[in-house]
């Protein structure tokens, strides 16, 4: 009854007053198309935002002696876990789903490798293979739905083929040499050390140049993994958020309200670590004074950026916004790593590295042209 008096009504409203309905519908056409444009300037300014704090959070920390990380690793989850203590407060503190912290702490393992990976190879070729392996890692768990509902796309042989260059362009930034430094003048004694010469040199300082570029790319590809899968907890959670018998039903769909369980994960596992290595040193850590403020500010950049990625998360589907953000932060970062860093010198050199790059960002493209 409610449909045939609909269009009843319909065809009133076009005997009376077609010209008046022609313009309520102009009307609402222009108010659409302006919602979309804004989401998308919005979306668009987030993933801007994101790309660059993410290429640039270690730029702070490239010419500072760290050691062996594990001490910036723990200052900046710290700084990280405090920016998002602040940001959900500003939120008014949604709920608290202990799930998303296991996210964190995949994130806090992955991220144990990330100062061994730039002494290796670099920071720029260092975050393009996190790129490409975080790529890959996300499409595999969306195709194959890991971690919730596989998704269908409307075009399988476009994500076949940006699957498989993803995967090419490891290979190919595999041939990248880098040159860098092992060890910045910043500061070489680190304090708490205590003249322990037999043990304080570095587990890089004992082996060539082609062992360490060889275990620099393989931890930075491990590392990708784990930075792909840390945001498996969130994906799940809400793709569970509908099934009545799910212990997530009724979660938020707003991804901001998780970021604060998930850097909580980063900095209990981040702590755990650290303790466990304090332990392994025999209570004498190296720690390196002149890495806490740069860790700090490290630790904000990284926060920001993942606020803003999970705010464009919401103008503009995930789809869109993990390919511009894994894609783009690995070319922010290659630039540092070339125009600034001088990483990656000589014509072959650069040519293969910017081939690869090529070949990751037109296969970041297939993904996203297969899932409109």
């Amino acid at each position: 009854m409610s449909c045939h008096g609909t269009e009843h009504a319909a065809e009133q409203a076009v005997e009376h007053g077609g010209n008046a309905g022609a313009g309520n519908l102009e009307t609402f056409e222009f108010t659409f198309n302006s919602t979309n444009i804004t989401h998308l300037v919005y979306g668009i300014a987030a993933n801007v935002v994101a790309v660059l704090l993410y290429g640039s959070n270690l730029v702070p920390v490239k010419r500072i002696e760290t050691g062996d990380g594990m001490f910036f690793q723990w200052v900046y989850c710290a700084a990280i876990w405090i920016v998002s203590m602040l940001a959900d407060l500003i939120l008014q503190s949604p709920k608290f789903h202990p799930f998303a912290m296991l996210g964190g702490v995949i994130w806090a393992t992955g991220n144990i490798a990330a100062v061994p990976v730039i002494k290796a190879i670099g920071l720029g070729l260092g975050s393009v293979i996190w790129g490409s392996s975080s790529l890959l890692i996300c499409w595999a768990s969306s195709w194959f739905g890991w971690f919730g509902s596989a998704q269908d796309v409307s075009r399988p042989l476009l994500n076949y083929l940006g699957a498989g260059l993803c995967l090419l362009s490891g290979l190919v930034f595999f041939c990248v040499k880098t040159d860098v430094e092992l060890h910045p003048n910043s500061e070489s004694i680190p304090l708490l050390l205590e003249r322990r010469s037999s043990s304080s040199a570095f587990w890089m300082d004992v082996i060539g140049p082609k062992t360490r570029r060889f275990i620099g790319c393989l931890l930075a590809a491990v590392s990708g993994l784990l930075y792909g899968a840390s945001f498996a907890p969130v994906r799940y959670i809400k793709s569970h958020s509908s099934c009545p018998n799910s212990m997530f039903h009724g979660a938020s769909d707003y991804e901001l309200d998780y970021v604060h369980a998930q850097c909580s994960g980063i900095f209990v596992a981040s702590t755990v670590y650290f303790a466990i290595y304090c332990a392994a040193m025999n209570n004498r850590p190296r720690v390196y004074s002149r890495v806490i403020l740069p860790g700090i500010l490290s630790g904000l950049m990284w926060a920001l950026a993942t606020y803003s990625w999970f705010l464009a998360n919401n103008y503009l589907s995930p789809v869109i916004t993990f390919p511009i953000v894994n894609t783009g932060y690995g070319l922010v970062a290659a630039l540092w790593g070339t125009l600034v860093f001088r990483e990656i010198k000589g014509l072959v050199n650069c040519l293969i590295f910017t081939l690869a790059f090529c070949v990751v960002l037109t296969g970041a493209l297939l993904t996203v042209l297969s899932k409109l």
